[in-house]
């Protein structure tokens, strides 16, 4: 019992980090329909930024706390908000009125770009980072075993509600929610009605990256490492999850990324750790094939 309860805990800290890649999918796909595959660098580029600027912290002197965390927190948050704008403006502006693929090609383009800069920027070998955010408490003890819940895991589901709650606030009560959802609903018509969708689309994909950007930050303080490539597999994780829950619906994203990170720990923690990617991606063969919409989604009507 407390195996299973430490496996759901730690389940649920990787869905919520999966779960806020998968809404800057599902946000990208609601408005211009395309599905962007640098998201999952982004989120990469994020975690080098936040470690980028705890080690500038440490070296002038300010020790880690919550207010430093706060501060690495908005630093990156602003700086991946503009690898975004970024992305938006040279691989899907310039091709907006192209035909379906190009953008889908220009977006894995600037992946392998964002993958490199990053490698040649800080190397190809890991970067460690001591934990900041240690201790936790104990739930349950059971034959020698303690269920742990961390501080960490503690913080990461804190700030990842609190985010998608303001995020959901954004959307719902906001004029740049309303363009945001009468861009969904019909771009053209849109544009027709006075709403600048350049400036929309292009802060649809900063406030997408912002929430990567999170995501990178969560991921670096739980598990202390990362590399220039922890963006592809995140990232193909996040669209599985974005594709499970139904793609174009925010809460289905989040609860696609639930998903996916209790299914990743669970498959782990009983069966051969080699094949947990294999367990993740057959959820979205099986999905698409038997559940095409998602669990949230639903049917586009085509109008003719």
């Amino acid at each position: 019992m407390a195996y299973a309860l430490q496996q759901l805990i730690n389940g649920i800290s990787l869905g919520m980090i999966y779960g806020l890649i998968a809404v800057g999918y599902t946000m990208v796909y609601g408005i211009i329909g395309m599905i962007n595959f640098a998201h999952g660098d982004v989120f990469m580029v994020g975690a080098f930024l936040a470690l980028i600027s705890i080690l500038a912290l440490g070296a002038g002197g300010i020790a880690a706390g919550p207010a430093a965390l706060l501060l690495v927190l908005l630093l990156t948050v602003a700086f991946t908000a503009l690898y975004g704008w970024t992305v938006e403006r040279l691989a899907y502006r310039p091709l907006r009125g192209s035909f379906r693929l190009a953008p889908l090609i220009s977006a894995i383009g600037m992946s392998i770009v964002l993958q490199n800069y990053v490698q040649i920027a800080q190397g190809a070998r890991v970067k460690p980072l001591e934990p900041l955010v240690p201790g936790g408490i104990t739930l349950l003890t059971e034959a020698g075993f303690a269920a742990q819940l961390s501080y960490m895991q503690m913080l990461i589901v804190a700030v990842t509600l609190g985010v998608l709650a303001v995020f959901t606030w954004l959307v719902t009560r906001t004029p740049l929610g309303r363009a945001m959802r009468a861009c969904e609903q019909d771009r053209r018509m849109a544009s027709l009605l006075g709403i600048d969708t350049d400036r929309t689309i292009s802060l649809t994909f900063v406030i997408g990256a912002g929430l990567a950007a999170v995501a990178g930050m969560m991921y670096l303080l739980r598990y202390g490492v990362i590399d220039f490539y922890i963006g592809f597999l995140a990232g193909v994780k996040a669209f599985t999850a974005a594709v499970l829950g139904g793609i174009g619906s925010l809460p289905g994203a989040v609860l696609g990324g639930l998903l996916i990170g209790l299914i990743e720990t669970f498959w782990s923690a009983y069966f051969s750790v080699q094949y947990k990617d294999v367990a993740a991606f057959s959820i979205l063969v099986l999905t698409l094939v038997f559940l095409p919409t998602g669990l949230l989604g639903r049917a586009e009507v085509e109008k003719v």
